[in-house]
């Protein structure tokens, strides 16, 4: 599986840290800036580097395309990429809001490509191993969740304007919606949120609340202009499990519910951890699927409506939301 790059950031050059172990994978990549591209490439040793995205997506050795541009272009940059029938696999968040997320995912479907949000959580064996966990009842009956992901990144343009879908929400809290959905489900019956605006309206830190039918709470937390010890818990009523860093975890600790650490689970050796979703991937294309069962075409769609609804609570509009 030969994959292509489009953008050259530093999102990309942790998918070129990653794939550099897997030298049959590494490609190509495209920058709107050709000088750009051949630095990207030269730096990572890829064999291509075009200085436009159609070059990318119209050659024919490229097998899947990772789209790793802001929030703002994942619909255009995905969207050409499935027109010239390129398997895709899109950075998280998927689109600007559910409206593009719905259009990307028809367009897949209605051509038989093959589309994934690359939410590389989702596909870590000890993200996967918590849920064994917590179906092994060794924490009891879980009841409540919490979930915070705060960096200090306000310096950077990107996460600071509306234009560029900024904001901690799509950036960050994604993440925490996540590690509930992925632990506690979708049944939820009531939503509780506030939010602290930046001047130009963005969503600079946020607390979100769901309720859930059976009457598990998740409580999630991000921002981007602070930083926080970025864990999870999930508490029972025998016990509770952490987990270090609910975007990239590293280990789960099980406490009994006198506070007494009874097991340890440790993230095997990898590379990077992005790994996982590029072998979900590949998997993927040898059996010919448009759509990967761990981060289904449904679940993106349904995160995508639930930040919309919490912008709208929030009064957090981008320029795309009136298209």
């Amino acid at each position: 599986m030969r994959i292509g790059i489009i953008g050259a950031g530093s999102i990309a050059s942790k998918m070129a840290d990653t794939i550099q172990h897997f030298p049959e994978m590494r490609y190509a990549v495209a920058s709107r800036d050709l000088a750009r591209a051949r630095t990207f490439a030269d730096q990572w040793g890829f064999e291509k580097a075009y200085g436009a995205y159609e070059e990318l997506v119209t050659d024919g050795k490229v097998d899947l395309v990772y789209v790793a541009t802001p929030h703002s272009h994942h619909l255009a940059h995905a969207s050409l990429a499935i027109e010239h029938g390129k398997a895709v696999l899109c950075e998280k968040a998927f689109t600007a809001n559910a409206r593009q997320a719905k259009q990307l995912i028809n367009m897949a479907r209605q051509r038989g490509v093959f589309l994934m949000e690359a939410m590389w959580t989702r596909f870590m064996p000890l993200s996967q191993k918590i849920g064994k966990v917590l179906e092994s009842g060794v924490i009891g009956e879980p009841r409540m969740l919490s979930a915070s992901l705060c960096y200090e990144v306000s310096h950077k343009a990107r996460v600071m304007q509306p234009e560029l879908c900024g904001g901690a929400l799509l950036d960050l809290g994604v993440y925490g919606i996540n590690f509930a959905r992925m632990y506690f489900g979708g049944d939820i019956k009531e939503i509780h949120s506030s939010c602290v605006k930046s001047e130009v309206g963005i969503d600079l830190r946020n607390n979100i609340t769901f309720v859930y039918a059976d009457g598990k709470m998740a409580t999630i937390s991000s921002a981007i202009d602070c930083a926080s010890d970025r864990r999870g818990v999930i508490y029972g009523d025998k016990g509770y499990l952490v987990v270090d860093n609910i975007n990239n975890p590293r280990r789960v600790e099980i406490f009994d519910k006198m506070h007494k650490r009874v097991l340890t689970h440790v993230a095997a050796s990898r590379t990077t951890g992005y790994e996982h979703e590029i072998f979900e991937c590949e998997n993927a294309l040898r059996l010919g699927r448009v759509e990967s069962p761990t981060m289904t075409h449904a679940e993106t769609y349904t995160i995508m409506r639930l930040m919309d609804y919490l912008r709208k609570e929030w009064g957090v509009v981008f320029p795309m939301d009136s298209e």
